[in-house]
């Protein structure tokens, strides 16, 4: 199970942090990520992190702006997202895919949680 929080309304140029709470299974051979998607957009990888090695990638629209980082004592997975634009307003989803180093497909999904930049 993936558990999504940290969400909300931010103006542009402000942070948020996005965590993903894992359960249920051992994450630790998983690659976890995250995902977004915008009214009338398809989905779009943003960042991934793999469990065992920590190797992180990241969409190029991210531009260092985005950090994703993860903690293994609270099986939780952060997206920490500074210099918010509005353009960045989406539904953000949590995935993990097992035996990976980065998110393509996803096995397993959150429910997602709206991310709302204004201007």
């Amino acid at each position: 199970q993936l558990v999504e929080s940290g969400g909300g309304l931010v103006q542009a140029g402000g942070s948020l942090r996005l965590s993903c709470a894992a359960s249920g299974r051992p994450f630790s051979t998983y690659a976890m990520g995250w995902f977004r998607q915008a009214p009338g957009k398809e989905r779009e990888f943003v960042a991934s992190i793999s469990w065992s090695t920590g190797r992180t990638s990241y969409a190029g629209f991210v531009q260092g702006r985005f950090t994703i980082s993860k903690n293994n004592a609270k099986n939780t997975v952060y997206l920490q997202m500074n210099s918010l634009k509005p353009e960045d307003t989406a539904v953000y989803y949590c995935a993990a895919e097992r035996l990976a180093e980065r998110v393509v497909t996803g096995d397993y999904w959150g429910q997602g949680i709206q991310v709302t930049v204004s201007s």
